[in-house]
């Protein structure tokens, strides 16, 4: 910032870059309106740049737009959250169709988050038209270049599978998810290090399939084998995969109780709350949107067997979550 103010045609580029780095890292830490603040201001300034050289700086704004909309939706501002995706596709768009080979993956990437912004102001058919087509663009990359591009294929199948599930159409999703996991296993076998997160996250997001069409073995084969990968991941580095694990917990538990096992699907139930708590009384902020809905199915079954929730297990949680149990 001080060099930018004493030379800013030198140094405002590398300050835009700096406030985006600085958004992602509050962000990583549930300091959510800050992160937003800094995103702005860097969209701010790539656009002021992107205005005098546009060949040099558009797609710095593209790409601090992408930013800011995460940051948007993340505080809850969900339309301008879609309206900063669009502009973001929208410039990815130009930029692929003059330089295909530069842009293809930035503008499939954006289509991905753009999908993501429309479903959640519920704009479902058009937010599935976004995923397809990025899915029809990672496709064609994977097939010219599979050791650079696979993985963002299997993420982009995964995408897909979760909007065809948001329209009913449950089998599509259901072989969109197994697509994904054949890659993912494949990328996994060949570098566990690097892959087995995201086998685990897909292997998750299978089992919510499997569950969609009623096929509730498998669903808890995937939900047991997704937990069991994140409990090793945990194990090993538990400031980054100990919310994995919990929401992987989370999913185990209700295909626990769709196969009638009341008693296990609390206890994984409790476990996803127990191995969640730390990360959330840390970072409230980053990760009510998950305790809650697991506080909420906890304090359900409990009483659906007559029983009373522990509250030594949720009296620590309850004041941060804003909500009351008794």
């Amino acid at each position: 910032r001080k060099l930018a103010v004493q030379r800013p045609d030198a140094f405002l580029p590398d300050l835009a870059m700096s406030l985006n780095n600085l958004a992602n890292q509050l962000g990583a830490v549930g300091r959510r309106e800050e992160a937003l603040g800094a995103a702005r201001e860097a969209a701010g300034l790539y656009r002021k740049l992107a205005d005098q050289r546009p060949d040099a700086f558009l797609p710095g704004l593209a790409m601090s737009l992408n930013n800011l909309a995460a940051f948007m939706s993340a505080v809850g501002r969900r339309e301008e959250a879609l309206d900063a995706a669009r502009e973001a596709a929208g410039l990815y768009r130009k930029l692929a169709t003059q330089r295909p080979d530069a842009f293809l993956p930035d503008l499939a990437g954006s289509l991905n988050n753009l999908a993501n912004h429309l479903s959640a102001v519920g704009r479902r058919e058009e937010a599935l038209d976004a995923a397809r087509e990025a899915l029809d663009i990672r496709r064609k990359l994977a097939a010219q270049r599979p050791d650079a591009f696979l993985p963002d294929l299997a993420m982009c199948l995964n995408n897909l599978a979760n909007r065809l599930g948001d329209v009913g159409r449950w089998e599509e999703a259901l072989d969109a998810a197994r697509e994904a996991l054949g890659i993912r296993r494949k990328l996994a076998t060949q570098r566990p290090d690097a892959f087995l997160p995201d086998l685990a996250m897909c292997l998750s997001n299978l089992a919510n399939r499997l569950s969609d069409v009623g096929r509730r073995e498998e669903a808890l084969d995937a939900a047991r084998e997704a937990a069991g990968l994140y409990r090793k991941l945990a194990t090993q580095r538990p400031d980054a995969f100990l919310p994995g694990l919990a929401v992987s917990l989370a999913v185990l538990a209700i295909c626990l109780e769709a196969g009638n096992d009341m008693d296990g699907a609390i206890a994984a139930n409790r476990e996803a709350i127990a191995t969640l708590s730390h990360p959330f009384l840390h970072s409230p902020d980053a990760f009510r949107h998950w305790m809650l809905p697991m506080v909420e199915q906890y304090v359900e079954r409990m009483r659906g067997v007559g029983q009373e929730p522990d509250m030594d297990l949720l009296k620590p949680l309850l004041h941060r979550l804003q909500v009351n149990v008794e």
